[in-house]
């Protein structure tokens, strides 16, 4: 730290420093200390992941007051605790240049939390604040409320995991009916339950300046009544309800909301328990729905008529860019109705369709003829970027008819076939696909059993004399690994030939 900090001292044109997760302690943050009282080019610093303690915190929090050229501030997982986050909500106060400050997961705890919360009401500077993981429970989160009614520049903040519970999140649902500034809103995994959920819900209607709001994770198992308040006049842009129990009561009132709601762009529903009731009333709000782009349905037990409802929609929505449906047992009906779908859909760019025919959930040895229609649809699908297939017993045949397909498709450019029991014979044919490629696009592909590994990158440059092809292959065997890299150059008419 000594030597790099006096090279720092004598450069004059570093404006950014990230020295997180290097075991940075107590006496070397007091030399890195020093070297800030000096610096006055960098506006960036990022010391999360070390161990400076509440004592380097205080005098961070000194700098803080007379440094006018930082802007940003990391100091996720240092130890600071409620004494030194009560410094550095000192220094918010006069510190006039600081617009991010991440305090996450530092054990701040209520005391830490009702400091800062005083600082927002005096700083008009900061506009993003990262508090999650720290315990300020309650006490902390209702004087956050109260600061949220005063404060007009803070337009990020992320609060979650801190034990809120309901009453402190009916606090900030008050807060939220008075600010005029925040548009992200974090809250997930912060027990806020049905009445907590309910009226925040209720202040979206009053407040049109959040546009994202998180709040997974919160216990609103058979919360039909806070789904249902979604339907009235709310402006978000981005919901995330993942992990919250809802059922397919929830999801078919859902359906509706994305009928009525014109603004939102994302809905994240993972890991929820919709069934292929809620996947079909969904998929038939999608029909008619012409702003949502992202869509997160994974591990929602939607099952193959769910699946199908789905495919159907992408024959007829065209705004709908990512869609993710892994782990939900979609069964051979489903797959090959989504197939199919890709051969008419000209706007998915990013598909996951991991976990979907495993040997625990298909008996059948669906995946290889599911791996088959899916080939087929990517000779024909020319939108298509990202393909995740992880884990779907594709088998050799299903890995044989992919790589088939490689050849002709020419969008995609991410393809995940990990855990799919090609064997060597399936990786070597998916390998060779790769390098017939024709050299214009860059490619990530990823294949992966417990008997052979196989990560390749092709990184593909063109200009006017030669194409250049860099093609890493690893391959890993339970004894030893080989890392074998080589580099091609070709002609602009020549194509890659075996390995």
């Amino acid at each position: 730290m000594k030597i790099l900090l006096e090279a720092l001292d004598k450069n004059t044109f570093l404006n950014s420093l990230a020295l997180f997760n290097n075991r940075i302690d107590t006496e070397e943050g007091k030399m890195l200390s020093k070297f800030l009282c000096k610096n006055t080019t960098l506006t960036s610093l990022n010391i999360s992941f070390n161990r400076l303690g509440s004592e380097v915190a205080k005098i961070l929090a000194d700098i803080l007051c007379k440094n006018t050229t930082l802007t940003t501030l990391n100091l996720y997982v240092n130890k600071i605790g409620s004494e030194g986050g009560e410094a550095l909500a000192n220094a918010l106060c006069k510190n006039t240049t600081l617009t991010f400050l991440s305090l996450s997961s530092n054990k701040l705890g209520s005391e830490g939390g009702k400091a800062i919360a005083d600082a927002l009401c005096k700083n008009s500077t900061l506009t993003s604040l990262d508090l999650q993981y720290n315990n300020i429970e309650y006490e902390g989160g209702k004087a956050l409320a109260s600061a949220l009614c005063t404060n007009t520049t803070l337009t990020s903040l992320n609060i979650g995991n801190n034990k809120l519970g309901s009453e402190g999140g009916k606090a900030l649902a008050d807060a939220l009916c008075n600010n005029t500034s925040l548009t992200y809103l974090n809250l997930q995994y912060n027990d806020l339950e049905l009445n907590g959920g309910y009226a925040l819900i209720e202040a979206l209607c009053k407040n049109t300046t959040l546009k994202k709001l998180d709040i997974q994770g919160n216990n609103f198992g058979r919360g039909e009544e806070i789904v249902d308040a979604f339907c009235k006049e709310i402006t978000l842009t981005s919901l995330d309800l993942c992990s919250n129990r809802l059922g397919s009561e929830e999801g078919k009132i859902l359906a509706v909301v994305l009928c009525k709601i014109t603004t939102l762009t994302s809905l994240n529903l993972y890991d929820n328990k919709l069934g292929s009731e809620g996947g079909k009333a969904l998929a038939d709000a999608l029909c008619m729905n012409s702003t949502l782009t992202s869509l997160n349905l994974f591990s929602n037990i939607l099952g193959s008529e769910g699946g199908k409802a789905l495919a159907n929609a992408l024959c007829i929505n065209t705004t709908l860019i990512s869609l993710n449906i892994g782990n939900n047992n979609l069964g051979l009906g489903g797959g090959k109705a989504l197939a199919d779908a890709l051969c008419k859909n000209s706007t998915l760019k990013d598909l996951n369709l991991n976990s979907n025919w495993t040997e625990n959930l298909d008996n059948n040895n669906h995946g290889s003829e599911v791996g088959k229609a899916l080939a087929d649809a990517l000779c024909k699908n020319s939108t298509l970027i990202s393909l995740e297939l992880y884990n779907n017993t594709l088998g050799l045949e299903g890995g044989k008819t992919l790589a088939d397909a490689l050849c002709k498709n020419s969008t995609l450019t991410s393809l995940n076939l990990q855990y799919n029991k090609l064997g060597s014979a399936g990786g070597k044919t998916l390998a060779n696909a790769l390098c017939l490629i024709q050299a214009t696009k860059v490619m990530d592909f990823f294949i992966a059993n417990s008997e052979y590994y196989i990560y390749q990158r092709v990184a593909i440059l063109d200009d006017d004399l030669h194409h250049m092809a860099k093609l890493i292959l690893v391959l890993a065997i339970p004894d030893q690994l080989i890392f074998n890299p080589f580099f091609v150059f070709l002609s602009r008419s020549q194509k890659f030939g075996d390995f």
